[in-house]
């Protein structure tokens, strides 16, 4: 009997004992393609040498020194690397343990840059429905994911959510992609101006939105819209790159894609790789100068900010990234990945969508492609595709909820960027037989 509370209670998980490049093993000595990188995290696969010789180096000269006390050397020296591959503007680092935690300290720095510069008036959040950004309290609030929230909710702190930008379901026949991002980014405008601009401190939005909707990426022109209507009113724009950045679209952060720069920015899982927990804020230079000549610290901390390993690792998780040209193979499997899922599932009967960036893609299921009526819920074909997954030897990261959060079910997924493409292949080839099985034991006209 496991003394640990996992995420299920009922059922038994394998035992992972190892794994290798696009692998693990569990302790029976079965091998599982890592198709989804765990939630989108491992991007350089398991036992790279040079990472886990970099964690050896690191932890031989200083596991641990408080920010309170030091800085550290691989902590400067992450920073400086983010910085210089950084989007426009943005020009400081804080350093965090993961994704959550990054949300938490983005929502503290715009109220306290509000603060500092005489608006403590701007107090509103606004985000989008059926998004993620985190399971603690500030980040739960502001995410829209409503299976998440519900029992939490009288804990939560007021938020104010938008539509998503999600042309599979909410553009309109006959409506072009470019008049659906100016009517979805209008929808920004409106809630400002209902809200009362002055009282309107961030919106925050994934960039590519992850796991709750299935790698929906943003619509012609939205974010430059989304920008424009920012600045107009003085709002700060905070993107969640937790999930999409760090190279996961292609690009080292999915915003160059847009043509945009944020405010505040938060990254995680790809910046180190699943070999250590780190995550990272990075935030422009007008609000560092905010806090530098105001108060003079930013009001907000925890014990392992910039841990000396943590920072080592990911250093060198971004220096072979770059060494390697891994982006420029995100970019080709990525297309690869693509092709083959709309080879394989582009006439399928139960799938209406194929969408991502890069090595970030998914399918979602229906039950009529006409319609795009979902299945019923009480199925849970997310988890049966799960389960035929793991029993075929496949990682995928499945969801259900993706419509509202209850209907609606999607598979999303995020290979490692070393994958080639016969590794690609077989992932398509494993998850259509995966979603077959799931459905054959779905009962038709579950909708």
């Amino acid at each position: 009997m496991s003394r640990i509370l996992h995420r299920q209670i009922h059922g038994a998980l394998p035992v992972a004992v190892g794994g290798t490049g696009v692998e693990i093993f569990d302790k029976d000595g079965k091998a599982y393609i890592d198709a989804s990188g765990g939630a989108a995290v491992s991007c350089l696969g398991h036992g790279h040498p040079d990472v886990t010789a970099a964690i050896h180096a690191q932890a031989d000269r200083l596991a641990y020194a408080h920010t309170s006390f030091f800085t550290t050397e691989p902590a400067e020296a992450l920073a400086d690397r983010l910085i210089e591959d950084a989007p426009e503007g943005l020009s400081h680092v804080y350093f965090v343990s993961g994704g959550s935690e990054a949300v938490e300290a983005a929502l503290k720095m715009a109220r306290q840059y509000f603060v500092e510069t005489g608006q403590p008036e701007r107090r509103n959040v606004i985000a989008r429905r059926q998004s993620y950004h985190g399971n603690t309290l500030g980040a739960l609030a502001t995410g829209g994911n409503e299976w998440r929230r519900a029992q939490f909710r009288p804990l939560l702190i007021e938020t104010h959510h938008i539509d998503p930008c999600f042309a599979y379901r909410w553009q309109q026949p006959g409506e072009s992609e470019t008049d659906y991002a100016a009517r979805a980014a209008q929808a920004l405008e409106d809630r400002i101006l209902e809200l009362g601009s002055e009282t309107v401190m961030a919106f925050v939005a994934e960039t590519v939105v992850g796991a709750t909707l299935g790698s929906v990426p943003p619509a012609a022109d939205y974010f430059k819209r989304v920008r424009e209507i920012c600045d107009r009113y003085g709002v700060l724009l905070i993107l969640d790159e937790v999930m999409c950045g760090m190279g996961r679209t292609g690009t080292l952060h999915a915003c160059e894609q847009d043509g945009i720069a944020p405010d505040i920015m938060t990254i995680a899982k790809g910046l180190g790789g699943g070999y250590q927990p780190i995550g990272a804020v990075l935030l422009s230079r007008r609000i560092y100068d905010a806090f530098a000549n105001g108060s003079g610290f930013f009001q907000h901390g925890h014990t392992y900010l910039g841990h000396p390993i943590a920072c080592a690792t990911a250093l060198a998780v971004q220096e072979v990234i770059r060494r390697d040209n891994l982006l420029d193979n995100v970019k080709a499997m990525g297309a690869r990945l693509r092709q083959r899922l709309g080879d394989r599932f582009g006439n399928h009967p139960h799938v209406g969508d194929i969408r991502g960036r890069g090595l970030f893609m998914s399918i979602e299921l229906v039950e009529d492609r006409s319609t795009k009526a979902s299945f019923d819920p009480k199925e849970k074909l997310h988890a049966r595709i799960k389960r035929e997954a793991m029993a075929r030897g496949l990682m995928v990261y499945p969801m259900g909820g993706t419509i509202d959060g209850a209907r609606g079910d999607h598979v999303l997924l995020a290979p490692p960027f070393i994958v080639d493409e016969a590794i690609v292949d077989t992932i398509v080839e494993r998850l259509g037989d995966a979603v077959d099985a799931a459905l054959s034991g779905v009962r038709p006209n579950a909708a």
